[in-house]
């Protein structure tokens, strides 16, 4: 008797180590809990806050047919107002104490250069990082899943068609003075050197701020034919503005993390004729059924948002996710999470293909071509000239 009284205590606690690891790993029997670090104060806060809302459009979407193998989705979103030091805080948090199964949808290169060693440290998938920097692509990240083309086939594209398309030779750069405006620039100026060109002039800024005149007024002394701006959209926005109305108006063009729809609202009139790559199709374009389903998606979840490139991302990186679970099936864990998604030769949602390998953590190279009209809204293009004011 006291034998079987001691063989259900041993059972009894077994399981109750077993349900305390699946809480601490962020899996339950009703729910997997996903976390997320990003900006949602501050001059890039329009950027978290479009990410979290495509990612919960998805997650929604999922709930609402049952869940993922039984579970719900869920996910917890902490503000680093992207600033290092508070990702770092966010990210302990979320794993230590929250226990979360992933991170996902994290917002910027700094703030995820001083995140991912945490992540990976606890063995904890990194999904999806509004970021196209280098550092997130190399090889020696085993926790580490990029959705988008990185920032070197962004500035790749930019210079590639303003020397193309327009002929122009004579540009120069204005970035934010940090890991991420660093990594854009140095991404732009090697694609100038491939072609044998130097930048005409460099402006620089502080994140988190708009004080841009300085580096206007270093632009302004060379006089460029176009400028390639990398910024969040309220300092960018704050240099067009004062550059045109300051005389000085080269083909401006910036990059996807920009904030497509934050930066249109900030520039009004003065964004006419702005052009901003892209790495996610247009948001309501209908050539591919994964952008009816985002749209449709979003319209259930925030009926009041506006579609855009930033939420479309989250959508895509919550799909993302989703896919890779059904894949898993109902015994999952973070080892087996990213097995599997590095193993499949092909993740198709609904028409944007994603493309792992065991050295290749980023899954499309796409870059799309963007222009601000007249009317304030953006136009998908081919090619500059398009874009160009008769």
């Amino acid at each position: 008797m006291r034998t079987t009284r001691y063989s259900c205590a041993v059972l009894l606690l077994v399981l109750l180590i077993v349900e305390i690891c699946a809480e601490e790993s962020g899996i339950s029997d009703e729910r997997i809990l996903f976390g997320q670090s990003a900006a949602f104060s501050g001059p890039a806060q329009e950027l978290g806050k479009d990410m979290r809302i495509g990612i919960e459009a998805a997650f929604q979407e999922a709930n609402a047919r049952g869940g993922v193998h039984g579970r719900q989705l869920a996910l917890l979103s902490l503000d680093d107002a992207y600033e290092p030091e508070a990702a770092i805080a966010n990210t302990r948090l979320l794993i230590e104490q929250e226990g979360v199964f992933a991170l996902i949808g994290a917002v910027g290169t700094p703030t995820s250069r001083s995140a991912t060693p945490i992540a990976a440290s606890a063995g904890v998938p990194y999904i999806a990082p509004f970021s196209g920097a280098a550092f997130l692509r190399e090889a020696t990240w085993q926790n580490v899943i990029n959705l988008r083309a990185s920032y070197n086939q962004e500035t790749e594209a930019m210079v590639a068609r303003l020397t193309t398309d327009l002929g122009i030779k004579r540009i120069a750069v204005m970035y934010q003075d940090d890991s991420f405006g660093q990594a854009g620039y140095r991404g732009v100026r090697q694609a100038l050197v491939r072609r044998g060109l130097e930048p005409v002039a460099i402006g620089v800024y502080p994140r988190n701020t708009t004080a841009v005149k300085t580096g206007l007024l270093n632009l302004h002394g060379a006089n460029p034919d176009a400028v390639i701006l990398i910024g969040a959209y309220q300092p960018v926005a704050t240099l067009i503005a004062w550059a045109r109305h300051t005389g000085l108006d080269p083909v401006f063009m910036t990059i996807s993390f920009v904030g497509s729809n934050a930066l249109a609202r900030e520039l009004g009139r003065a964004g006419a004729g702005v052009f901003v790559t892209q790495v996610v199709p247009f948001p309501t374009d209908n050539t591919l059924p994964v952008g009816i389903a985002y749209r449709r998606a979003l319209t259930v979840h925030a009926p009041e948002a506006t579609p855009g490139f930033v939420s479309y991302e989250g959508y895509l990186a919550g799909r993302l996710a989703i896919a890779t679970l059904e894949r898993c099936g109902r015994e999952v864990d973070r080892v087996g999470f990213l097995k599997n998604l590095r193993n499949t030769d092909a993740i198709d949602l609904d028409g944007f293909v994603l493309r792992y390998g065991e050295n290749d953590n980023q899954g499309s190279d796409a870059v799309f071509l963007t222009v601000i009209g007249g009317d304030g809204s953006y136009h998908a293009i081919q090619t500059l000239r398009d874009g160009i004011k008769p």
